[in-house]
Formats: structure tokens, C-alpha cells, sequence
């Protein structure tokens, strides 16, 4: 297999797979943000303080919304850099991404995990989202290609 196509990540496309890359951590982290706010009220109920309390209720349901668009806003900045056209090349030893300032390659060996997904291939080194491939960058016959070559691989899919 080589597959090699031209693709310009839209950004909220790139923010959109990192998000999802690392839903995951973000679950486990919100679920101990909630049980330590929650737990927290409680105290304050028993201890007879019910505003506080009453407080970190409320701050036990918006904290996760804010961290999130927090995280959106954050990554779209920082991640500005790979909405640019990209060359990007899948081979049956690995993958490469060009762009004007830099080139990242990587064999399918270093990858623990790939999860398919609608919108992507997200690839991950110890439970680590470290890349992804847009489906919207290949065509239906290429996304195939891939989808089969990933499958047969030793890097377990789900």
C-alpha cells in the first residue's frame, strides 16, 4: 500500500480529533473534578453551610462544561499550526505528514492502539493520542485500503 494525498485540516476538524484523542483522560478527570465537588457539598451540608454547599453543586455541573470549551478555545490556538495543506502519506511500514515547516513520520510499530472513528484514524502510543488521519482526506476506495490494512495489523483497533 501507498497511498499519498493532499489535505488541508480545517481547524476545528484538528480540535475535533484531539478532543476525541483524548476523551478518555478527560472522562476519568471530570468524574474525579464532580466526585470531589460533590463530596464536598455533602460536608458542607452536614457541617450546616447549605450557600456553599449550594455552590459546589452548581460548580459540580459547570465545571465540566467550562473545562471543555476551555479546552476548545485552547486547542484551537494552539493547534493553529496543523490546519495547513498537508501531504499526507500512509505506506504499508508507516505514515508521514509534510507540510511547509515540518515532517513527521512514524511506523505502524509504535502504535499501541488505533481507534476508528467516523472522522478519523486516531493513533495512540500508551493509552497517548499522538496522532490522527482524517477519512475526509482519502476517498471512499482509499479509506477501505486503509481501513483493511489497519484491521490485518498487530496495533489492535476498536
Amino acid at each position: 500500500m501507498d497511498i499519498t494525498v493532499r489535505y488541508e485540516p480545517a481547524p476545528e476538524e484538528v480540535v475535533r480529533a484531539v478532543q476525541r484523542g483524548l476523551r478518555g483522560q478527560l472522562a476519568a478527570l471530570y468524574a474525579v473534578l464532580v466526585s470531589v465537588l460533590v463530596a464536598g457539598a455533602v460536608v458542607l451540608f452536614l457541617l450546616g453551610d447549605p450557600t456553599m454547599a449550594i455552590a459546589l453543586l452548581v460548580a459540580s455541573v459547570l465545571g465540566p462544561l467550562a473545562g471543555s470549551w476551555w479546552l476548545r478555545r485552547r486547542l484551537r490556538k494552539q493547534l493553529a499550526f496543523l490546519s495547513v495543506p498537508t501531504t499526507v502519506r500512509v505506506m504499508d511500514d508507516g505514515y508521514e505528514c509534510r507540510t511547509d515547516e515540518s515532517t513527521t513520520a512514524m511506523r505502524w510499530s509504535m502504535f499501541s492502539d488505533v481507534v476508528t472513528t467516523p472522522e478519523f484514524w486516531l493513533l495512540f502510543v500508551n493509552k497517548q493520542p499522538v496522532a490522527f488521519l482524517p477519512k475526509a482526506a482519502f476517498d471512499a476506495a482509499q479509506q477501505a485500503e486503509i481501513a483493511g490494512f489497519l484491521a490485518a495489523r498487530d496495533v489492535p483497533a476498536r
